[in-house]
């Protein structure tokens, strides 16, 4: 009596009188969305791989994989605080240098071995690492410590002359025991030395970040077989892109590519303190008209930086992009309270956006920080929109939603490539797709993110011949709900008007 999966036997050419039971997997297919609240950050950072995407969730986790944020243009860590003060809690790091940056290291006692730090930075020259006697009789033990990492402590190293110090590095390398693995700071190269070892502490020194000459072409990278920079966030499902402090008009057309490539809704920024006619102009010759883009003015944020102890102006992309990135994708950042603000370069010289500076900046389609906003006296985005001049397209809910779906059905529509159909109207492959697609956007409707959908996927969209040749269509319309930006309200006032009221009570 075989059990057998649904089409691994021929039903019309059984011979053999038995029980034969078939699983057949459910009718109806079910779509669960794709996360959107990964946001991918590039920019310079004091350690941590580079040109390779990172995984966190927090200040913590940013400060264990790439260090301690920074007082300086184009670092990640500045971004990646001001967008977790809006909530983002799903990030991807990507640390890039100018290719100047060296690891700390130390030579210890003259060849017998040499401490390097895993990765390349600043945060290296704080590691250090104490050789020190065993807890077992005629072995050592080798401690590597640097703040804000739990030591690493390789016990009972054996041997003596220069088998000891391969002792030591093998340790270290590849750990020495089930419950000490390799270390994640340093790796060891033993010498040629004899020299017993001096029991002391070794600092490492002469690291270097690589920051000399960052420029806008060294946070886009390439797209080769080692891929770098922007592109190294490439199939990473990152939903929202910054590339930190990147104010080079040059190279907004390349985040368009990359946006429209990946579905990434990449936040570009101008330079700090640009004016708005500039921005304008700039704008409109640097071809970014698209949905994948949105542009901030260059009035720059004063942030508190707690951990340099100092106000200073940064980029407000980390601001907007950590609030999308943290909203459901029907949202749009338009009037919404942004935190972590002191001030934007406009407002600490107490000087209000007039309306026509604010039609200025929304005709050229570039959104800004201001306070106030429409709702009240706080910090919030202008516009809510993207660098799009089609008022259609041009919300963020527009450039977040149409990914969503869009991806969210790339990812699972995929499984009936390979199935049958046929040319009967109730055919059932046709059905299951149908029926999956309607189910996702039925959810949808119930949670208040689309205001209607419809689906077609039958004989009027599929006809013969096109089926014939391995074709299976459906056509897709979501109603996405609108944002309001323009509220008009009639008042009718004065000692004559005439006020009529309708009574709602019910009849007896």
């Amino acid at each position: 009596m075989p059990v057998v999966q649904q089409g691994q036997i021929n039903t019309t050419a059984l011979i053999v009188p038995d029980l034969y039971v078939q699983i057949v997997p459910p009718q109806v297919s079910l779509l669960n969305g794709i996360p959107t609240n990964i946001l991918g950050i590039v920019g310079t950072a004091t350690w941590g791989p580079v040109n390779s995407p990172s995984v966190g969730g927090s200040m913590s986790d940013y400060a264990r994989i790439h260090g301690q944020i920074q007082n300086r243009k184009y670092d990640m860590g500045t971004i990646v605080a001001t967008a977790v003060l809006q909530g983002a809690a799903n990030f991807r790091f990507v640390r890039v240098t100018d290719g100047t940056d060296v690891a700390a290291s130390i030579l210890v006692q003259t060849d017998c071995i040499t401490f390097t730090a895993k990765h390349t930075g600043t945060t290296g020259n704080s590691i250090q690492v104490t050789i020190a006697a065993g807890s077992q009789a005629s072995t050592h033990r080798v401690t590597v410590a640097l703040p804000g990492f739990q030591p690493e402590v390789f016990d009972n190293i054996g041997g003596s002359g220069n088998a000891l110090w391969v002792a030591i590095a093998a340790a270290i390398n590849n750990g020495n025991g089930a419950l000490r693995p390799a270390s994640e700071l340093i790796v060891a190269t033993a010498g040629a030395g004899i020299t017993a070892p001096t029991l002391a502490t070794h600092t490492l020194a002469s690291g270097t970040d690589g920051v000399t000459t960052i420029t806008s072409s060294v946070l886009l990278g390439a797209d080769t077989t080692t891929r770098s920079g922007m592109y190294s966030l490439r199939n990473t499902g990152v939903s929202i892109g910054v590339l930190a402090d990147c104010d080079a008009s040059a190279s907004w057309t390349t985040q368009v590519s990359f946006g429209l490539s990946e579905g990434v809704y990449m936040i570009g920024v101008g330079p700090s303190g640009d004016t708005i006619s500039n921005a304008a102009t700039v704008k409109a010759t640097a071809g970014i008209d698209s949905y994948a883009f949105k542009l901030l003015h260059g009035d720059w944020i004063y942030f508190l930086d707690t951990v340099n102890a100092v106000t200073r102006v940064v980029s407000p992309q980390g601001y907007v992009a950590g609030w999308l990135a943290n909203a459901s994708p029907e949202q749009s950042s338009l009037n919404k309270q942004l935190y972590g603000i002191v001030a934007t370069q406009r407002s600490a010289q107490n000087r209000v956006y007039s309306g026509a500076e604010l039609q200025l900046l929304g005709q050229a389609n570039i959104d800004l920080i201001t306070n106030p906003v429409p709702g009240g006296s706080y910090f919030g985005a202008r516009f809510g929109h993207n660098s799009s001049s089609n008022p259609v397209i041009n919300g963020d809910n527009y450039t977040r939603m149409t990914n969503y779906i869009a991806y969210t059905l790339n990812g699972g529509m995929g499984r009936f490539v390979g199935k049958l159909q046929g040319t009967s109207p109730t055919d059932p492959t046709r059905s299951q797709a149908k029926a999956t697609v309607d189910s996702f956007l039925a959810g949808m409707k119930q949670q208040n993110m689309i205001d209607d959908s419809s689906t077609i996927c039958d004989l009027t969209n599929n006809i013969a011949s096109r089926i014939a040749l391995g074709y299976m269509q459906m056509d897709v319309k979501v109603r996405y709900l609108s944002v309001v930006e323009k509220f008009l309200i009639n008042l009718e006032g004065g000692q004559s008007v005439q006020v009529a009221r309708t009574s709602t009570a019910t009849q007896a």
